[in-house]
C-alpha cells in the first residue's frame, strides 16, 4: 500500500479551512454530520503528527492548539425557552465545531514506495479544504529518517519559535513521545532522551525564573 493513500487503516481528522501564516494551519474536525466514524478526541490530541494529502502536497504538520467555535455563544438574540422540538426542526444542524491550530513541520517525499522526511517548512501552500490525517507510526518513522536512512530531527528549533505558546511544552512532549515509541534505537534513542532532558531543565529553570 502506498504510505499517503487513504485507506480504513487511516484516520481522517478533517479538512484545512484557513491559515495563519506559511507554516501555521486551522483544520476543522469531521463530526457526525460529516462522516459516519468522526475521529475521537485522541485522534485530534495536542502533539499529534498529522498530514496534509493533496495530489501537490504532503505536509506533515503537528497539533499545537485547539478551540471550540460555537456560534450561538455570540447571538444575544431571544432564546427558546427548551430545546427545539426536532418534529417541526428538522433542518436544526448543531454549529458547535472543533478546530485544530497545526505548525508545518516538513513534508514526504519519495518514490516506489519508499519515503522519507524532508524536515522545515514547506516551500509550496496548503491548499483549502485539503484532507488531513492522522499519521501511523510507520509513517512518523519515515518522516524522522533522511534519503539515506539516517535520523533527523532538525525541526526543533523551528517547533519552538512557531509552536505558539505551548511550543516548550510541545516540543517536550513530542520528544518524550518519540521515546516511548521505541521506533529509534541505540544512538538516535540516546540523542532524544538527552535533548528531552535538556528541554526539561531549560522548562524548569524558566519555571522558577
Amino acid at each position: 500500500m502506498d504510505l499517503f493513500t487513504p485507506a480504513p487503516t487511516r484516520c481522517r481528522l478533517g479538512k484545512v479551512v484557513k491559515s495563519n501564516s506559511h507554516c501555521d494551519y486551522v483544520v476543522q474536525v469531521d463530526d457526525a454530520q460529516d462522516v459516519c466514524s468522526p475521529p475521537s478526541p485522541e485522534d485530534c490530541g495536542f502533539g499529534q503528527f498529522v498530514s496534509f494529502d493533496s495530489d501537490r502536497h504532503w505536509a506533515v504538520g503537528l497539533v499545537y492548539n485547539s478551540q471550540l467555535f460555537n456560534p450561538l455563544f455570540f447571538n444575544s438574540g431571544p432564546r427558546l425557552s427548551s430545546e427545539p422540538d426536532p418534529l417541526f426542526t428538522p433542518d436544526l444542524v448543531q454549529e458547535t465545531r472543533t478546530l485544530l491550530g497545526v505548525v508545518l513541520i516538513g513534508s514526504m517525499e519519495g518514490k516506489n514506495g519508499k519515503f522519507h522526511g524532508k524536515q522545515g517548512i514547506p516551500q509550496v501552500v496548503v491548499p483549502a479544504n485539503t484532507s488531513v490525517y492522522k499519521m501511523l507510526p510507520e509513517q512518523i518513522h519515515s518522516f524522522h529518517c533522511n534519503d539515506q536512512g539516517q535520523t533527523q530531527f532538525s525541526y526543533y528549533s523551528h517547533l519552538l519559535r512557531s509552536g505558539g505558546m505551548f511550543a516548550a511544552q510541545l516540543a517536550q512532549q513530542v520528544l518524550a513521545e518519540l521515546v516511548e515509541s521505541d521506533l529509534f534505537t541505540g544512538a538516535d534513542q540516546k540523542a532524544l532522551l538527552v535533548l528531552g532532558k535538556e528541554l526539561s531543565w531549560k522548562n524548569t529553570l524558566g519555571a522558577i525564573r
